[in-house]
């Protein structure tokens, strides 16, 4: 009888648990239909070989990206996380916008030509809007914004290499989302005990100064991460954080050193408009 207690007890305790436990956002079919996309041919070997250093499946499971929802990619570049992405969202009916401005789409326009089946249904616009009639995301319309690496270029300037305007892009990708959408952020972290002129010039920045920036548009920080954390990256390199992969700009000098160093130390933030 004691034992038949306990073991009634047990599954109370079990049941209550698992009640209490919080829900992903990202069910089990979406983190399948995600690992597929990564492990998918149509990815660039060269990028590929970067998924150690970037942890695409971890990253886009943390910001709990579904394959139904309409995502914004800010600044894709070359197309390194597009080509997760498109084939991800696709596979669940969601929506891929790749924003930038036109300089900054040679990457999509390149994927659109080479595999026009599987990135034509890729939407472009611009990002960030300085002019009247560009073409932009419309309000309220987003669940998930992502940019990756990409803070530290809206600090360091855009024209001219002078103009700050990052308080403005936030505020852009703040009007981009639905109530309750979430902001994923991935970049270069600055030691918080570092100058501050460093962000205009290393390619790092500091948490504080991203936090400062999200929050100052309406956003709350909904949690961080470690997933692309690098405790080799001291941060301090001579030409930046140019200086490590994948860039190496000091080519040959010391090229092994930062090899083995590895890509950056990166931050991972999580926000959320509220609802």
């Amino acid at each position: 009888m004691r034992q038949s207690l306990v073991a009634a007890f047990s599954t109370i305790l079990l049941l209550g648990t698992a009640a209490c436990a919080p829900v992903e956002r990202d069910g089990g079919s979406a983190s399948r239909a995600l690992e597929t996309a990564v492990a998918a041919s149509t990815r660039t070997p060269a990028n590929v070989a970067r998924d150690r250093y970037r942890h695409p499946v971890e990253t886009l499971r943390y910001f709990g990206v579904r394959p139904s929802d309409t995502v914004v990619e800010i600044w894709p570049g070359g197309g390194w996380y597009t080509e997760i992405l498109a084939p991800y969202l696709a596979s669940g009916g969601g929506t891929l916008w790749a924003v930038a401005p036109e300089w900054g789409m040679g990457g999509i326009k390149k994927l659109k030509a080479a595999n026009p089946a599987l990135y034509d249904g890729v939407r472009t616009a611009t990002f960030p809007r300085f002019e009247a009639g560009e073409q932009i995301v419309p309000d309220g319309t987003a669940d998930v914004v992502l940019t990756f690496r990409n803070v530290h270029n809206w600090r360091m300037g855009y024209r001219n290499n002078e103009q700050d305007y990052g308080e403005d892009a936030f505020r852009q990708i703040y009007r981009m989302l639905k109530p309750g959408g979430v902001l994923g952020i991935v970049d270069h972290r600055l030691p918080e005990n570092a100058s501050a002129d460093r962000e205009k010039k290393s390619g790092y920045i500091k948490v504080s100064t991203v936090r400062r920036l999200a929050e100052a548009a309406g956003f709350r920080l909904a949690g961080s991460s470690e997933i692309n954390a690098n405790p080799r990256d001291s941060a301090d390199w001579p030409d930046g954080v140019w200086t490590l992969p994948p860039s190496l700009a000091l080519e040959a000098k010391d090229r092994e050193k930062y090899v083995a160093i590895g890509e950056s130390d990166r931050m991972t933030l999580k926000f959320v408009k509220p609802e």
